[in-house]
């Protein structure tokens, strides 16, 4: 039934959302709030494309951080549709998102994925570990909160990346405004901390690299 027209799952609310629903949507799992998708199971688009781009399957990594989990399809479309396994970090602020991914993907996984409930801000700014790729994907509806947008958060991720490794920091950039946005951040920000940093255009995002 998914394939012809979405299936609604369960709705919940938490302290940082007042409503998260889970669909059903062409054989995938999708988390949504009322103005954005979180989620969209092996079909993430922005991340999937990405990574078809980047061809993640002969990567050489091992240890990965993901900053927002939605439902998972960052290391879901990485186990089930590149047949990568990876060792997970996991850092995500609202603990109900974190039931719900836990629920209907996580336990489906078998790489090894730790979830930390926490504010991403300060497990970057505290955390002594390295990692050979980092997925930056937190928004809150369809923003991204300025305090991740910093100089500071910027050089915390740079500082984190393992030599060679990779940073792939999801932007908005569906409309004129989001992308007049995004490029502003590129060219002033992300530029002065990664003056390597190329741009990818993925549809709807655009995927800020490192290099």
């Amino acid at each position: 039934m998914s394939y012809f027209w979405e299936v609604p799952i369960e709705t919940i609310s938490s302290d940082e959302h007042e409503m998260l629903q889970v669909l059903y949507i062409q054989g995938q799992y999708q988390l949504v709030s009322p103005n954005a998708i979180y989620s969209y199971g092996e079909l993430y688009s922005n991340f999937l494309r990405a990574f078809q781009k980047l061809n993640i399957t002969s990567w050489k990594g091992e240890k990965v951080l993901i900053l927002g989990l939605g439902l998972g399809s960052i290391p879901l479309m990485l186990e089930k549709k590149f047949k990568r396994e990876f060792q997970y970090t996991i850092v995500e602020f609202d603990e109900a998102v974190i039931h719900l991914a836990e629920k209907y993907v996580l336990k489906h996984l078998h790489a090894p994925i730790e979830v930390i409930h926490a504010d991403a801000l300060a497990f970057v700014s505290q955390s002594e570990e390295s990692f050979d790729m980092i997925c930056m994907d937190i928004f809150f509806d369809d923003t991204i909160p300025t305090q991740f947008e910093s100089i500071d958060f910027l050089n915390n991720l740079k500082a984190m990346l393992r030599p060679e490794g990779l940073l792939l920091y999801n932007r908005l950039a569906l409309n004129a405004q989001d992308r007049l946005k995004s490029q502003q951040f590129f060219d002033t920000d992300f530029k002065a901390v990664f003056p390597n940093g190329v741009k990818m255009d993925v549809g709807r995002n655009w995927m800020l690299l490192n290099e």
